[in-house]
């Protein structure tokens, strides 16, 4: 009866455990490391299977991209991206604790530029985009924390359109440094 019962226990699959998170961001992108930076925000929100590894979703709005700061341009994009995470919870994933972590993956980025004051002239595009980074996520309880992050972004296009798809870095690269706070 112990040998069945001891069965039993042993067959009862454990409780998964999992983390989500949704962390509303405010940043600067800059485009050269003399540039000033500008203005970015938006929403990252990642689900943490297990504690250490994980895939999250990035949106990202970024109202002067190339920083042209001037009245005759006007650049804007935004960006969409569907990233890996690797985060090694430190002090466990429930309750107050640190995660540092690194993150990459490839989305898409919708640019428009507006330029002129006498002759309106506007382009919009969409292209694919890769990012690397990495960062920090704090937490000061069960469900409310801090997270900052570092990232590398970078345009990719097609160019060579007939002959299959090849990929290739293209001129729109810029970093972003975020903080925002995060809820789980």
């Amino acid at each position: 009866m112990r040998c069945l019962f001891s069965a039993a226990v042993l067959a009862v699959p454990a409780h998964a455990r999992a983390d989500g998170y949704v962390t509303p961001w405010v940043g600067l992108s800059a485009v050269t490391p003399t540039d000033n930076g500008r203005t970015a925000f938006g929403v990252t929100t990642g689900y943490m299977g297990g504690g250490v590894f994980g895939f999250e979703a990035d949106f990202g709005y970024l109202p002067d991209v190339l920083g042209s700061r001037t009245t005759l341009v006007r650049e804007t994009a935004i960006t969409a991206f569907g990233n890996f995470i690797l985060g090694v919870p430190i002090g466990g994933t429930h309750g107050a604790g640190v995660r540092p972590f690194v993150t990459g993956g490839i989305g898409l980025a919708h640019t428009h530029a507006e330029t002129g004051t006498l002759v309106e002239v506007s382009r919009s595009g969409n292209g694919f985009n890769y990012n690397l980074g990495g960062g920090m996520m704090g937490f000061f309880n069960q469900h409310v924390g801090l997270r900052g992050d570092v990232r590398y972004v970078r345009g990719l296009a097609d160019t060579d359109r007939l002959q299959g798809v090849d990929l290739e870095p293209t001129l729109l690269r810029y970093w972003r440094v975020t903080g925002g706070v995060t809820f789980r």
